[in-house]
């Protein structure tokens, strides 16, 4: 019996690999430009949010202050917190004239919390250049130097970083890597988001991003994403509506992020973003997006866990085209996840938690497509448009 027709099935896997390490290949890293400042450096204003970020805001403001950038601001926006995070800034920031920690006014029932906090940051900031950036980052201190070299050599005019993603527990080794591969195979890497003129082909890390004062004005700032949950995803589009050029850069020794801590808040934070942020990046109208998109956000953890069922079927029942079918398309899923980690500079090994991932990345999209546009976080009730 020919095997070959099974092989010819798993093709649709093997590109997923493929590309993604063509895609990587054409992406710069932050190590290919100098991290020396020029010596007329501009000013520039790092905005950072933080609502109950408690256990992280005192580390991400020491790293902040240790930036080698000579015209630097830092503006920190307590949104509201219960858990002493303005404080616990003011102390971090004790005696350094660049840092100030201001309280963000009430929230307007039409604004998203986050929004709301960038905005008010970007009011108080004085810079020149804007960096978004959020509580539960690391940088290191040359990541302004760098990222504002790189941003200059892509000719960007929001340039974000792609950093290191800290996982902790198996749970998020498990599905963090699925959720990259996911969100690098629709957008590719940077020559693809510089090549693309429509806005729906573009996207931003919103962990970290700079973009210049005139052009946040110009697209509105996020008073103009202030109602949608993917507001970086909403930023970099409106970039390219206006004219503008959108880039990325590799940063995984100058940027650190720990997402969540664990499988319930790693559920709860893809659940928000993975439908109701998501669906923006499908092509297509309005009802095309409503009744297609679910079953493209379910079809890639089913991508996932199919061939590892196919692989043990195949070898219970003793049928030898659904084992070489799913045996051929596991490797291959091993092979993105192999990709993923390396990139994240974590043991490849971890490639063994891709089903676990797939399982539990299933339950997220099927949990997310059930709540549809109604996003729930930190405490607040959302509806994203």
């Amino acid at each position: 019996m020919s095997l070959a027709p099974a092989l010819l099935l798993t093709l649709p896997w093997w590109a997923a690999p493929v590309a993604l390490a063509r895609r990587l290949r054409h992406t710069p890293s932050l190590d290919e430009v100098p991290p020396d400042p020029p010596v007329a450096a501009p000013r520039v204003s790092i905005v950072l949010p933080a609502r109950d970020e408690a256990t992280h805001i005192a580390a991400c403001v020491s790293s902040l202050r240790a930036s080698t950038w000579p015209a630097l601001e830092i503006v920190v926006v307590d949104d509201h917190s219960t858990d002493g995070t303005g404080e616990l800034a003011r102390a971090a920031a004790a005696g350094d004239p660049r840092v100030r920690v201001v309280s963000a006014p009430d929230l307007p029932a039409d604004w998203f919390g986050k929004q709301w906090a960038c905005h008010t940051g970007a009011r108080e900031a004085t810079g020149d250049w804007l960096l978004f950036t959020d509580a539960d980052t690391r940088h290191g201190s040359e990541l302004v130097a760098r990222m504002m070299a790189m941003r200059a050599r892509r000719h960007a005019d929001l340039f974000s970083v792609a950093g290191h993603q800290a996982m902790g527990t198996i749970w998020e080794q498990a599905v963090q890597p699925s959720v990259f591969t996911l969100i690098l195979g629709r957008y590719g890497g940077a020559d693809q988001l510089e090549r693309a003129t429509h806005p729906r082909d573009v996207v931003a890390n919103g962990q970290c991003f700079l973009i210049s004062r005139a052009w946040y004005d110009q697209i509105g700032g996020h008073v103009a994403v202030r109602q949608y949950v993917a507001e970086d995803l909403m930023l970099a589009q409106r970039t390219v509506l206006a004219g503008g050029r959108v880039s990325m850069a590799l940063g995984v020794r100058h940027l650190s992020t720990r997402m969540y801590d664990g499988l319930a808040s790693l559920m709860k934070g893809w659940g928000k973003n993975l439908y109701a942020g998501g669906r923006h990046a499908m092509w297509g109208g309005e009802s095309v997006r409503k009744w297609l998109y679910p079953l493209l956000l379910l079809a890639f953890p089913f991508g996932i866990v199919g061939p590892f069922l196919g692989a043990l079927l195949g070898a219970a029942l003793g049928w030898p085209m659904l084992l070489t079918w799913g045996v051929s398309a596991s490797l291959a899923v091993l092979s993105s996840f192999a990709l993923a980690n390396v990139l994240n500079r974590d043991p490849a090994w971890r490639v063994i938690y891709a089903p676990l991932g797939g399982l539990v990345l299933l339950f997220i999209c099927l949990k997310a497509i059930t709540r549809g546009d109604q996003v729930e976080w930190k405490g607040r009730e959302y509806i994203s448009h």
